[in-house]
């Protein structure tokens, strides 16, 4: 499949138990409407032009005076001198209790209170964390153990009396290992920011009943993190790490005795940075999946934090609310959860279920980002999500993958045709040494030229030169009787190194059964080089399907777990090109890798170019 495949290979873990998953059914031609309890009022349809203004995320105009004390705190006058300068220092301590609609792991959260700690599906002992520096964890567990997100998943498993000694062990463990402020691998502005919301936010696990003890180094925890959260936010360029540490640093001042300035100088932060971090239709810059649920989960919980100190939250919130769920749902799959892209793992319906209810927006998922960059088609019982836009740029990427062009097919609940997902997971269930293989082009459903990435994948999430433009077009075309959804598009990827460029056809029939398709391989220049070049077309399949080759090489029969029969054939003339069946993986939501096959069309072409037409399509 690609280099270190027998290491993609040994990370699936089968003995791993499997989640119940429960699908509902999509037998209405209309997208169902995602709602909260709390709303009640239909919404209209969201349109593909719905553009984020940018004025919305600027400071509030709310007069000089506030203008002048988030100027005056963000040079260092401390909020109690800004606030009441006359009288003395209040005592800290909490203004209020929040009540967060987020929901946690619960399954987690239990474990946890057995003394095992989980994240990226894997389970450690608590004796066994190392909450000090140098490192010694995975990187799904720094940002679960230092960024304190094991707190919400705790609140879930129990009544608060029942998680305090858990959740007090666990801090001052954590103090206990860090006792010097900005040194280690805690001190980063997204984990700091993480840090400080949780503390408060779930303050009650912490500090009921036997907690109290713990009280007087909570509170000079939270100022502590504070005070450094003010200097240090704005030193980092991941706009999704700055909107935590903006996100801590709001929390702080709503809740916290004279964090009038500290409000006013977080909201203006967080704003400014929502701005920046997002799109024009609604999706994060990154343009990964989970780090747009990231975004809202962030929103929701400040919001709650709002609530708590009886204010009123800045109305932008809601309007980034209602940009950013949408454009999630945009990559929801039959099956109810997330599909794999940009690094992501495929969350779960449950865990999305819990993201959205919580941001209480209802709204049906977006059909066309063209900033976001995936293109969705839903006919009947089946979805089709296409990546149609450059990888991130650098400065955005987290765990950046060259998957331009990739698609992934769902029918009913089945995946049929993914993306192996799942490096932001690495260093857990999912080895380290795969990660980049993960993020590669051929861990994508799409064409491979001479075994190279589309894009250049780096080290660290990041990503080197490749992809910079796709032309993207979507249209109806009749088929006959029929009607089917068309997408084109076309990416510059391999012009530089081979002088091709690759373009993609994908038609769904309005009935859902028969996707078309075609690759098209054309020179950059008006002439083509001479000779021949490999190329790989893979294809990799959902979990449980069943894969063989026909007697002619030319197409593969595809036995699904529901007992239906799909069959992908090669159209045309595609000259040397023939099918193969290979081994692959796809990682689920909770980090498990799982054992999965792939169909590989492989063969020689022209430098001149090519085109190799397929099918895919449903026979019984």
């Amino acid at each position: 499949m690609m280099e270190g495949h027998a290491d993609l290979l040994s990370a699936v873990r089968e003995d791993a138990p499997d989640d119940d998953q429960v699908a509902l059914p999509l037998g209405s031609a209309e997208e169902p409407l995602v709602t909260s309890p709390a709303v009640t009022e239909p919404e209209a349809e969201i349109e593909s032009a719905r553009a984020l203004v940018l004025a919305d995320f600027q400071p509030p105009r709310t007069g000089p005076l506030h203008t002048a004390m988030r100027w005056a705190y963000r040079i260092g006058i401390p909020g109690q001198v800004l606030s009441s300068p006359l009288r003395k220092p209040a005592k800290p301590r909490l203004l209020g209790t929040v009540e967060s609609p987020l929901a946690g792991n619960r399954s987690a959260g239990v474990a946890l209170r057995a003394g095992h700690f989980m994240a990226g599906g894997m389970k450690l002992p608590l004796g066994k964390l190392d909450f000090g520096s140098p490192p010694k964890l995975a990187p799904p567990f720094v940002r679960a153990v230092h960024g304190f997100t094991w707190m919400r998943d705790l609140a879930a498993s129990a009544p608060r009396t029942q998680c305090v000694g858990t959740a007090g062990d666990l801090f001052a463990s954590w103090l206990q290992a860090n006792p010097q402020v900005g040194k280690g691998p805690a001190w980063t502005v997204e984990l700091a920011g993480l840090r400080l919301l949780n503390w408060i936010v779930h303050a009650p696990i912490l500090l009921i009943g036997d907690g109290e003890r713990l009280k007087p180094k909570y509170l000079d925890a939270l100022e502590t993190t504070a005070r450094w959260l003010d200097r240090n936010v704005t030193g980092v360029d991941d706009r999704l790490a700055q909107a935590a540490g903006w996100s801590g640093i709001v929390a702080a001042g709503l809740l916290m005795p004279d964090g009038w300035a500290r409000r006013l100088y977080g909201e203006a932060g967080l704003l400014k940075t929502l701005g920046e971090m997002v799109g024009e239709d609604g999706g994060v810059l990154s343009r990964s999946p989970s780090a747009q649920a990231e975004a809202v989960a962030l929103l929701v919980e400040v919001r709650a934090c709002y609530a708590a100190a009886g204010r009123t939250h800045p109305a932008a919130l809601d309007t980034m609310l209602g940009l950013l769920v949408p454009a999630l749902l945009s990559l929801r799959m039959g099956d109810r959860g997330l599909g794999s892209w940009q690094g992501s793992a495929a969350m779960s319906e449950d865990a999305l279920d819990a993201i959205v209810t919580a941001s209480g927006v209802r709204a049906r998922p977006m059909v066309e980002a063209k900033q976001w960059g995936y293109q969705r088609i839903r006919a009947r019982d089946a979805l089709l999500v296409f990546d149609a836009a450059p990888p991130p740029k650098p400065k955005h990427a987290r765990h950046a993958c060259a998957s331009t062009l990739a698609f992934e097919y769902s029918h009913g609940p089945q995946r049929i045709i993914v993306n192996c997902g799942g490096a932001e997971l690495a260093g857990a269930l999912v080895p380290s040494r795969i990660e980049q293989g993960l993020r590669g082009t051929s861990a994508h459903s799409t064409l491979v030229l001479d075994d190279a990435n589309s894009t250049a994948i780096l080290l660290h999430g990041q990503i080197g030169k490749g992809v910079e433009e796709v032309d993207c077009t979507r249209d109806t075309i009749a088929q006959g009787a029929k009607n089917a959804t068309r997408l084109e598009a076309a990416h510059n990827g391999y012009a530089a190194r081979f002088g091709l460029i690759h373009r993609r056809i994908l038609m769904l029939s309005d009935e859902g059964t028969e996707l078309r398709g075609e690759d098209v391989l054309e020179p950059s220049g008006r002439k083509g080089k001479r000779g021949k070049i490999g190329f790989a077309m893979r294809f990799h399949l959902g979990r449980g399907i069943e894969a063989r080759v026909t007697e002619d090489g030319r197409g593969v029969h595809l036995a699904m777990p529901d007992a239906s029969y799909w069959q992908f054939r090669l159209g045309g003339d595609t000259g040397e090109a023939a099918c193969s069946v290979e081994d692959s993986l796809w990682v689920d939501g909770q980090g498990r890798p799982h054992g999965t096959q792939q169909i590989v069309v492989e063969g020689l072409t022209a430098r001149s170019g090519g085109r190799f037409p397929w099918l895919l399509k449903r026979m019984g």
